[in-house]
């Protein structure tokens, strides 16, 4: 399977991801210049990027549920025609200067909704077009999680940044436009079968059926813990890192740039060998490994004597990251039935989201009551933690089950599954599936 190509409808699909990704990056550098220009309020700046995660707190796991009763394709299409639209809405009150922070806010949010229901419906999309094929489900999030990682990590926030010194329109206008395009991707892929609702069970039944699915397969809940564990780790860090950078370091604005540059850069060359990994070390030891390179490498930025060490420091714990983020949601692509994709899919996004917070307040509170390193050695005993309490959740062995019982399901049935099998596979069901009108 690893010779197979990709099908055709996966270079759609990646181009209109890639596109909407710099649409992001430029509007991530964009959007808090822009508030800037409206107030000094910290608290009003606050306000604006919190509302752009609030929507996966509150919708995560219903957004998912009403994604598993959509036609996938479908919604990505109108939800990126509409955020093209919603963002001509401040591009126009900036035009005529009567943009204000309580707007921006409502956008940030309304962009998150959007960003919510399209991510999740693309993640439940993909394992449909490329067949649930483990091999091509990797090779398919590395190439996605790579061009991601570029558009909106070093081509967008640059883009931004320029777009902005011609008017607080015309980055608000891109976006809008690689959202356009993005759209009009969407609508010419292929049309992929799909499942069955079950008739008759309301969206917060169906809801919770999602989030229970993962709760209860050891497999599926060693794969959300680790984003979610992560985040409060990196989260502790990104809070005091540019003070550490500038206390510890003596490195400048530009130099901390640079830093950042460098967890980037290893973040695209984790993708691009997560592949590799997987199939040397199995996919299971390859998520434990990784986890382990994290929390060792933070540990080794919080005792960096110099921004060289830092950046080879932070560069290492970006490889470890981006594997992490090509295998583990591939590994979930292949084993959970189609019919509760979205569901389980926004269940574990909403749990990382959910942790971010506490991982900031814990870098701040560790940083004020201690010095500013220890936010760095707490979040590296937390990773290393993580590590060895899931590293049986998501053993090769366990993992090899599930794939198994995967494969012997071959299609997504009508009927959710009341209990998930051990170790991960999905209980046997009779395929059903219709093609999509």
């Amino acid at each position: 399977m690893n010779g197979q190509k990709l099908p055709t409808g996966f270079g759609r699909l990646w181009s209109a991801q890639t596109i909407s990704s710099l649409g992001d990056g430029v509007l991530h550098a964009a959007l808090p210049l822009i508030a800037l220009t409206l107030t000094r309020d910290p608290m009003a700046l606050a306000v604006v990027t919190a509302a752009g995660t609030l929507p996966w707190l509150l919708f995560g796991v219903l957004g998912g549920a009403l994604v598993d009763r959509w036609d996938r394709r479908r919604t990505m299409c109108v939800v990126d025609a509409a955020r093209a639209l919603l963002l001509a809405i401040p591009a126009a009150t900036a035009a005529l200067d009567v943009l204000s922070i309580g707007l921006l806010a409502v956008v940030a949010f309304l962009l998150g909704l959007g960003g919510l229901l399209f991510d999740t419906a693309a993640t439940a999309y993909l394992p449909d077009l490329l067949g649930r094929d483990p091999a091509l489900l990797e090779r398919g999030n590395s190439r996605l999680r790579g061009t991601q990682t570029a558009a909106s990590g070093f081509a967008g926030p640059p883009a931004g940044s320029a777009l902005l010194a011609l008017g607080r329109a015309v980055p608000l206008l891109a976006d809008a436009v690689s959202f356009a395009l993005s759209a009009l991707l969407v609508r010419s892929l292929p049309a992929v079968p799909r499942a069955v609702p079950k008739a008759g069970e309301s969206l917060l039944r169906q809801a919770r059926a999602g989030a229970s699915y993962v709760f209860r397969d050891r497999l599926l809940l060693g794969l959300a813990l680790r984003p979610a564990v992560g985040n409060v780790a990196f989260l502790a860090v990104e809070t005091v890192l540019a003070l550490f950078a500038h206390d510890r370091l003596g490195i400048s604005t530009f130099g901390f740039g640079l830093l950042l540059t460098a967890e980037a850069t290893g973040g695209l060359l984790g993708a691009g060998i997560a592949s590799f990994l997987g199939r040397r070390l199995g996919t299971g030891r390859a998520l434990t490994c990784t986890a382990a390179v994290e929390g060792l490498a933070i540990l080794g930025l919080a005792a960096a004597p110099n921004p060289y060490v830092a950046g080879f420091a932070l560069a290492v714990c970006g490889a470890g990251m981006g594997a992490t983020m090509v295998l583990g949601p591939s590994l979930r692509q292949a084993i959970v039935p189609a019919q509760l994709m979205g569901r389980v899919a926004s269940t574990s996004r909403m749990l990382a989201m959910c942790a971010a917070p506490f991982g900031a307040f814990l870098g701040g509170w560790l940083a004020t009551t201690y010095d500013i390193r220890t936010p760095l050695c707490a979040a590296a005993g937390l990773l290393l933690t993580m590590t060895a309490i899931t590293a049986t959740m998501t053993s090769n062995r366990r993992v090899e089950a599930a794939l198994q019982g995967a494969a012997s399901t071959s299609g997504p049935g009508p009927l959710e599954p009341e209990e998930p099998a051990r170790q991960g596979a999905p209980e046997p069901q009779q395929p059903t599936k219709i093609p999509e009108r």
